[in-house]
């Protein structure tokens, strides 16, 4: 049952990280969607050939323009905050602080620190965290 349960959570991992890694980076990113959808790329390539210039124009647009794309969750911290907020009330104790914080540094490319106030340990890092976690599934 338990093996069951873990390549569950693999596939919903594999689901999850597929979404984050489509997700735009950036302006670049948001053009080079519609121009495909629309069939422009196709139209541009045949006009000015194969290298007609759309993926040095996407970088920069990118660069620019950029959409502040968070770290993707590892498999590991993927199920580990999985189980963390399929309990109804997780108590939030030292350890699990620290293994939540630094999951959300890592991500997040921050430095927060430990704190003994729930609300605000809750309000921050808990309630970030669980929008990153459900913004992909």
């Amino acid at each position: 049952m338990n093996e069951f349960k873990g390549d569950k959570r693999s596939k919903a991992y594999k689901v999850w990280k597929k979404n984050h890694e489509a997700a735009s980076n950036g302006l670049g990113d948001a053009v080079a969607k519609v121009t495909k959808a629309t069939g422009i790329d196709k139209v541009a390539e045949f006009i000015l050939g194969e290298d007609c210039g759309c993926e040095t124009r996407k970088n920069a647009l990118n660069k620019l323009f950029s959409s502040n794309k968070i770290s993707c969750l590892t498999e590991d911290e993927h199920n580990y905050l999985s189980n963390y907020f399929d309990n109804q009330k997780p108590q939030i104790t030292v350890d699990v602080q620290s293994r939540l914080l630094k999951i959300y540094n890592r991500v997040f490319n921050e430095r927060a620190s430990t704190t003994s106030c729930s609300s605000c340990f809750i309000n921050g890092v808990h309630a970030k965290l669980k929008q990153v976690f459900e913004q992909y599934s």
